[in-house]
């Protein structure tokens, strides 16, 4: 057993482990350190600790210079103070020198009242900014995800340790020395030219405006306020499972119920249920699953396995970048969000006699890739997007908010049908490990054409950075794997690569957790228990319903028998399908 450390912080005795920095063992014991740069992400492997703002400073007995917090581990007897005359003023300057070359539109700033550093500027009673001199002045930069104001930037780097370190995207990264120092892509390219995968996860972790979703909300309320239009509108799994901690509510409340009966009074035609396609991605990814793994097990050598989940768009994003030379191993099964746009657009919209130019259809999703994945050119038909936008979770509350609705005080209501009823094995997907669960659940009565009378597979859940499983279908042993964040996709994926991976069928969620740490919900910098309490509303809500498998959706039923055909027909090869492109 380690030994273990103690140390006085503002005459206060810790005993921390070692490794432990300053700031995280005040905080332990109920002392606030400001800060700007540093990043709690638990279990996310972050080992570059950058001290770039210098607002954490402390004072150690023995040291001459102040100490940034965040950088300096705990030693045995070390004495720190953390807010003598000198720190504070030292943090007051240097907050103030921060300040001196940032824009001054908070009003107008997406981020404010949401804003690190704006609270930091009314903590620290920053009045005036004594220092006057040359300003960065930089173009906004807009893509279908996410808008860069390098302007507003504060060089904390965030968002770099997030896309190099937990991502390994590598999109980002700072170029330039001195007062010309700038978080940028390479070359200075455009996001949509650069690495990017859009996860949105710079987003979440961004103290300030210079890294915010594009906002559709008021291009939402010129739809709903459109009489030619008819506006229906689906949610993601994890939405229900996240939004309530907006208003208040603590983590891992579901608010399914209120959340309909909210969009209901915003004035959405129709308000239906992502889970509905979850349930249908699951008959054509499950289908193709059972497919590979049938024509591998009787030994075609041709057959390429592991086959990888295709939910994630940012996920995608990320392999036709970083591995074109696998393009033929991930389902071909499109999203949950476009499947249901294309079903919206031809089944539904045919049965209510309504033109697929008149019909806008809006997801509310936690993912801020979502919004890439809607403006994809593979999903439109002759040019009409399957799915118009999508809005994110935070949208959605600020929607809310705007529209003066009492959220709390709302009754619950259902989500209309035939696109609104789902299974349990729906509402799992917004989760590490739920879309595996929900095609192993399928899977099985499938393949061995018996009854699986316990239907949770607790070997896939959890927030693991990676899970393996395997599972007995009557005989047949099938291994699977699961990553969540894109740093641990790529260790799988380099174990495919070198033909060393043992599985037959992996999923990958790109954000921590999976869709509930996606970069467009309510922030939680890495906080493993908000994130488990999130997991844990939604196996609830599955354990509640009903049915619990796809394959028992009554009206994912109908829709083969009305329409479809069957799983992997032509038509839902046509529908519900897609292929990736090599972006290197």
């Amino acid at each position: 057993m380690e030994s273990r450390i103690t140390l006085q912080i503002d005459n206060r005795p810790v005993e921390v482990a070692p490794g432990t920095t300053v700031l995280d063992a005040a905080k332990g014991i109920g002392i606030n350190i400001p800060s700007l740069c540093y990043m709690n992400l638990e279990n996310m492997c972050i080992t570059n600790l950058p001290a770039s703002c210098r607002l954490c400073v402390v004072e150690v007995e023995g040291r001459r210079n102040l100490a940034p917090a965040c950088a300096t581990r705990c030693e045995n007897g070390m004495k720190v103070k953390t807010s003598t005359l000198r720190v504070m003023n030292a943090r007051k300057t240097v907050l103030e020198l921060i300040l001196s070359d940032h824009p001054k539109d908070c009003l107008i700033c997406p981020k404010s009242g949401n804003c690190e550093l704006q609270n930091l500027a009314v903590k620290l009673k920053i009045r005036e900014i004594p220092f006057a001199g040359e300003q960065n002045s930089y173009t906004v930069e807009t893509s279908p995800s996410l808008i860069r104001d390098m302007g507003k930037c504060i060089f904390c780097r965030r968002c770099e340790m997030m896309c190099n370190e937990v991502q390994t995207v590598g999109a980002l990264g700072a170029v330039n020395r001195g007062f010309s120092s700038v978080i940028s892509t390479a070359f200075n390219q455009p996001l949509g030219h650069s690495e990017c995968t859009f996860c949105g996860q710079c987003v979440a972790v961004c103290p300030v405006g210079a890294l915010t979703e594009m906002d559709h909300t008021n291009r939402l309320i010129d739809d709903l306020n459109n009489p030619e239009k008819t506006v229906i509108v689906q949610t993601a799994p994890a939405v229900r499972a996240a939004l309530g901690e907006e208003f208040g509510l603590s983590a891992g409340t579901s608010v399914t119920g209120k959340m309909a009966a909210a969009l209901r009074k915003l004035g959405f035609d129709k308000v239906f249920d992502t889970d509905f396609a979850a349930d249908l991605t699951i008959m054509e990814e499950g289908t193709e699953l059972l497919g590979r793994v049938s024509a591998f097990l009787k030994g075609d050598k041709s057959v390429r396995l592991p086959i990888l989940t295709s939910c994630c768009p940012a996920w995608v994003n990320f392999f036709e970048y970083h591995f074109p030379d696998m393009l033929d191993i991930p389902s071909t099964a499109r999203s949950p969000q476009q499947m249901f746009g294309a079903i919206a657009k031809t089944y539904w919209a045919e049965k209510m006699g309504i033109p697929r130019e008149n019909l806008v259809v809006v997801s509310i999703m936690p993912c801020l890739a979502k919004k890439y994945e809607c403006a994809r050119e593979e999903f439109r038909v002759n040019g009409d997007p399957d799915v118009n936008y999508s809005i994110s979770t935070r949208e959605l509350a600020s929607l809310i908010k705007r529209a003066n609705i009492d959220f709390l005080r709302l009754s619950d209501e259902e989500f209309d049908r035939p696109l609104g009823e789902s299974t349990g094995a729906g509402v799992i997907f917004g989760a590490s490990g739920g879309v595996m669960e929900a095609a192993l659940r399928t899977a099985y009565e499938l393949y061995t054409g018996k009854k699986l009378e316990k239907v949770e597979f607790e070997a896939v859940r959890g927030l693991q950075h990676i899970k393996k499983a395997t599972i007995d279908l009557n005989g047949t042993k099938l291994n699977v794997g699961i990553a969540h964040g894109l740093g641990n996709a790529r260790k799988l994926l380099e174990e495919i690569r070198a033909g060393k991976s043992e599985f037959h069928a992996i999923e990958i969620m790109a954000c921590p957790g999976g869709c509930i740490g996606g970069g467009g919900q309510p922030l939680h910098h890495g906080d493993s228990s908000l994130l488990k309490a999130r997991s844990e509303a939604l196996y609830r809500e599955d354990a509640e319903k009903p049915l619990r498998k796809s394959h028992e959706n009554p009206d994912i039923i109908k829709l083969y028998e009305e329409f479809l055909g069957e799983p992997m027909s032509e038509k839902a090869h046509h529908l519900l399908h897609t292929h990736y492109f090599c972006k290197k």
